[in-house]
């Protein structure tokens, strides 16, 4: 029986953690009664799992790093050439969706890649860019952290053109990828 109710609340954690992205991604502001609608349980439900918007905020940016980990690992950014390996990421990256969103209203903070404190790129990430020097597939006179910020401007650039002008995810997707190709090319023949 405990193991049903455990599973239970876990279900429910999640469909409200999963409500919330959603909510919270389209309105900022909106109330905690629109997450509990999305999620399909009661404010009482909602407020007995996370008492206030702080910390259900809390839980997003919790959920939201561990998503963003598990991307970055199905990207597998030690194989491959370095700019293969940047094109994955921004793929792995993009199919979060909502996540995305949250982390460009700055409703969730992006720990996964500045753990160096005081910005910067992680020893993995600027080891991807590195090898793309070596390999020849990142130009050489592209810092990682230069890299790093091509990323995320290409991943805010296709969701909002994916929003404005109603393109398919896919086209928009496609977009993404060939200007990270484009801008990590080096321009030296």
């Amino acid at each position: 029986m405990t193991d049903t109710v455990s599973g239970s609340r876990a279900r429910t954690r999640q469909a409200i953690l999963d409500a919330a992205i959603g909510v919270f991604a389209r309105n900022p502001a909106a109330p905690l009664g629109d997450v509990a609608v999305a999620a399909g349980v009661g404010r009482t439900t909602l407020h007995r799992y996370y008492a206030d918007r702080a910390e259900l905020l809390t839980a997003l940016r919790v959920e939201a790093g561990e998503r963003l980990e598990a991307a970055r690992l199905r990207a597998r950014i030690n194989d491959g050439t370095g700019a293969d390996a940047v094109r994955r990421l921004g793929q792995e990256y993009f199919d979060l969706g909502d996540i995305l969103s949250l982390l460009f209203n700055e409703q969730v903070s992006f720990e996964a890649e500045t753990t160096t404190g005081g910005g910067g790129c992680d020893p993995e990430f600027t080891a991807m860019v590195l090898r793309g020097h070596a390999d020849g597939t990142i130009d050489p006179s592209l810092p990682a952290d230069w890299v790093q910020s091509v990323l995320w401007a290409q991943l805010y650039a296709g969701w909002g053109y994916l929003a404005e002008q109603r393109v398919s995810r896919h086209e928009a997707l496609r977009l993404i990828l060939h200007s990270l190709g484009g801008a990590l090319r080096s321009t030296s023949t």
